[in-house]
């Protein structure tokens, strides 16, 4: 297998089903191979809500790699133009090609179209991935936070457990928050990402929740969006001002989305009151992920909590 023979190009539509295929597949395997379990059971329809999802948001962002002497596909990744950034979706090589600078070639292409917009680019990877983490790093990435990744198993009739004491300022989020939502990140963070709210919030395939906690005065300090769905059960992204709220988003998104489900969540390290509370609550740990970042990174303010859909740190 050449390197010669790999070019790289857009995702068309009938390329959608390989890249579902390639990104079952190479996951799966990876995950074998160091971990000896599969993040993805079943079958890989479970992955089509990857491309559903980030081709809804940004349609045509995703950098396939094709061996153009077998027509296999070697490797994709998909990133998400936004107004204050770029951000690395998620990446896959087929495990025919790893070690074949397949992801190299794809990272490279991606860090030129933000090159072109003067934009940094921000991505969210495991640390458990040397590999990755090499990658990363070796092109001017710096891991800027260290997030645990938790899990919960929420039973069929809800938590058992007193709600934290801010949960009565926990409503539904309502497309009119968007702009708050993301006004609130722009302050904490310095990214912003309204549409990927509205999104959300519209709900159009039936898997999202998005709560928002509001201080006494109304007005929005955190917020925490989830999904459930067959491929993807995980809480985030989000941010809030405090411990606090983050408790009561947490509790609220677990009891209202996730009932008889054990989604992940990632949660800052440094965190240590949220930390507590959570295991107080039987979260587990099941893997840890670094926020990095390719050029300017503000300064990362209140309690972050990211996804991966979309990824941003």
């Amino acid at each position: 297998m050449k390197e010669s023979n790999i070019e790289l190009r857009r995702m068309g539509e009938g390329d959608r089903k390989k890249v579902i295929d390639l990104i079952f597949n190479s996951t799966n395997a990876w995950y074998q191979e160091h971990f000896k379990k599969n993040v993805f059971g079943g079958d890989p329809s479970a992955c089509e809500i990857f491309t559903e999802v980030y081709e809804d948001l940004d349609p045509g962002c995703c950098i396939i790699a094709e061996d153009m002497v077998t027509g296999h596909l070697a490797g994709s990744c998909f990133y998400h133009p936004r107004e204050t950034h770029f951000s690395l979706g998620i990446m896959n090589a087929s495990p025919d090609y790893f070690g074949k600078g397949v992801a190299t070639r794809i990272l490279d292409e991606i860090i030129s179209l933000a090159e072109q917009e003067n934009l940094p680019v921000r991505l969210v990877s495991s640390a458990m991935n040397l590999d990755s983490f090499s990658l990363y790093t070796s092109r001017g990435f710096v891991p800027k936070m260290t997030f645990q990744d938790m899990v919960l198993s929420v039973p069929e009739d809800g938590l058992d457990l007193d709600p934290p004491e801010a949960i009565d300022r926990v409503r539904e989020a309502n497309l009119e928050d968007a702009k708050a939502m993301a006004d609130l990140e722009m302050k904490l963070n310095g990214i912003r990402r309204e549409k990927d709210f509205a999104y959300f919030i519209r709900n159009g395939s039936g898997v999202w929740g998005v709560s928002v906690i509001e201080s006494p005065e109304g007005q929005i300090t955190g917020f925490l969006c989830s999904i459930n769905s067959s491929g993807s059960k995980m809480l985030g992204p989000g941010i809030s001002s405090n411990c606090t709220d983050s408790a009561a988003l947490i509790y609220n998104e677990l009891n209202a989305r996730h009932r008889g489900n054990t989604p992940v969540f990632l949660v800052p390290v440094h965190e240590s009151e949220l930390v507590q509370t959570l295991y107080g609550w039987g979260a587990k740990n099941c893997e840890m992920h670094l926020c990095q970042v390719r050029g300017d990174c503000p300064p990362m303010n209140g309690l972050t909590m990211p996804t991966f859909m979309p990824e941003t740190g």
